[in-house]
């Protein structure tokens, strides 16, 4: 019977981290369905990155937060860990890095879509 106990115990484990929680979610939006943060936020790709590297500088991170992982973050599946300007761990989805928008200010807001013919909402 405890061997049943800790096998099930294992198990179950196993099951959750299979399981594990995505960096980002797919919202609904008048422009179909987007990545957006946990909080709602806005997340966008900037065309001028290449896959699984991030080209916005330090500068452009004041105005496109990188979308950073947690320390202790593992890429999983689609998504990706690349290097942002700031050092940090940011998220790529299938190959591109995430960013947010400076005046996003509520969640739901997609003004940096279009932003220069460069910056698009992630779908």
């Amino acid at each position: 019977m405890k061997m049943l106990l800790v096998s099930l115990g294992v198990l179950a484990a196993t099951a959750l981290s299979a399981f594990a929680a995505e960096p980002a979610k797919m919202v609904d939006t008048k422009m179909g369905k987007i990545l957006a943060t946990e909080k709602g936020m806005t997340l966008y790709t900037f065309d001028k990155d290449a896959k699984d590297k991030s080209n916005c500088d330090k500068a452009c991170l004041k105005k496109w937060p990188a979308f950073h992982a947690a320390a202790k973050a593992k890429a999983e599946g689609e998504w990706t860990l690349v290097k942002a300007a700031d050092g940090k761990e940011m998220w790529a989805y299938e190959g591109k890095p995430l960013y947010m928008f400076v005046d996003d200010k509520m969640a739901g807001d997609m003004k940096g879509d279009g932003v220069g013919g460069v910056w698009h909402v992630a779908k």
